[in-house]
């Protein structure tokens, strides 16, 4: 048994600068953040989690929270979350409180890994795959000329990546002037995605689709605002793409509401918004009976990707057995950001576009505490 003493909360920034800023349709981003969740328990173990939203919010959820887990034993933590949604229910669920109960769930699963000496991936059921096959997430709108978009593709195809995913939503024209560019420079035989970041409305979105179909495209992410859910329930019973959305729907409850409007074809949990990785399982739980194929959004730092690795690892490949047509794909960012390159004593390496699982205890990872504090803020 271990009793959870402290839960705190490390806010942390990286500065991109307006030269250096790049983002989606919907603007171009010059900061990035996550939040580092620890929880401490009376065994001496601390647990490791991430948390999704600006820093000042998740510290601020953490202080309604905190109380609901000290002196709780450890392995109890999963009873907190549907214990807090019932007893305060007018708050809902699509907000930042949900996040860091993501965090805190994280972190507990990696403690609990820490004190039983096994990774997170033998607490979600077992190890299906050791190197997990990534899709390179880039392509965003920035300040430098479209012209270098095919540059930047081209040298993903040499890194060995077989998806890309590519930042569209400027227009139905734009669009295709991007994803026609993009299928030039990755060839036939790579996985290409488009990503609209919720800017358009139905009509625009079908037809934005009637302009790049014909480039083979493997999935559209978010073509409509999260929670138009009557849109994207019209949208993907005439779409000639498959749809993917839910980076930012939160817990099972938003999933199954996707699931009773046959609203996507691909869900996309991030694990630092959706409630953590007990969340994620339920998620995932929801789409294989389902019959819909996941693919985890991550757009965090270092112990979030972590985390999404252990969770994408643990996933049996229903309905599929030995021959898989589609892998489930894992995003992994290739936009500047030091809070996953730099915070970890041992960053994740990326070899022919596939990340290996960590196989230490818990998340099997550790922080660079220097790095940290180079980025942390009040």
């Amino acid at each position: 048994m271990a009793t959870i003493t402290d839960i705190k909360a490390i806010g942390l920034e990286h500065h991109l600068g307006e030269t250096h800023a790049y983002g989606t349709a919907r603007g171009l981003i010059s900061v990035r953040n996550a939040t580092l969740i620890l929880i401490e328990t009376d065994s001496g173990v601390t647990g490791l989690g991430e948390a999704w939203g600006p820093c000042a919010m998740v510290v601020a959820a953490l202080e309604v929270l905190k109380p609901y887990f000290i002196d709780r034993n450890l392995y109890d933590h999963s009873q907190v979350p549907p214990y807090f949604y019932a007893q305060r229910y007018h708050l809902g669920i699509q907000n930042t409180l949900t996040s860091c109960l993501g965090g805190i769930d994280i972190a507990a699963h990696d403690a609990i890994g820490k004190l039983t000496n096994v990774p997170v991936y033998q607490l979600l059921g077992g190890l299906n795959e050791k190197r997990v096959p990534v899709y390179a997430s880039d392509g965003y709108f920035a300040v430098h000329p479209k012209s270098q978009l095919v540059d930047q593709l081209k040298s993903f195809v040499d890194q060995g990546f077989r998806g890309v995913k590519i930042k569209i939503g400027r227009g139905p024209t734009d669009d295709e002037e991007r994803v026609a560019l993009a299928r030039e420079a990755l060839g036939p035989n790579v996985l290409l995605m488009v990503d609209v970041n919720g800017n358009y409305t139905t009509d625009i979105a079908l037809q934005s689709m009637a302009r790049i179909e014909d480039y083979n495209v493997h999935f559209c992410e978010e073509p409509l605002a999260p929670t138009d859910f009557d849109g994207y329930a019209t949208l993907r019973s005439r779409s000639p793409i498959p749809i993917a959305t839910g980076e930012a729907l939160y817990t099972a409850h938003e999933f199954k509401r996707l699931m009773d409007i046959s609203g996507a074809d691909i869900w996309q949990p991030d694990l630092t918004l959706c409630g953590g990785l007990s969340a994620a399982r339920e998620i995932s739980t929801l789409a294989r009976l389902s019959h819909i194929r996941v693919s985890p959004h991550v757009w965090g730092g270092a112990v979030g990707l972590a985390a999404a690795l252990h969770f994408t690892s643990a996933q049996a490949p229903w309905p599929h057995t030995d021959n898989v047509p589609y892998p489930m794909l894992l995003e992994y960012d290739q936009g500047e950001n030091a809070l996953r390159n730099e915070i970890l004593k041992t960053p994740i390496p990326c070899i022919d576009g596939h990340l290996t699982v960590p196989i230490g205890p818990g998340l099997g990872i550790e922080l660079d505490w220097d790095a940290v504090e180079k980025y942390r803020v009040n």
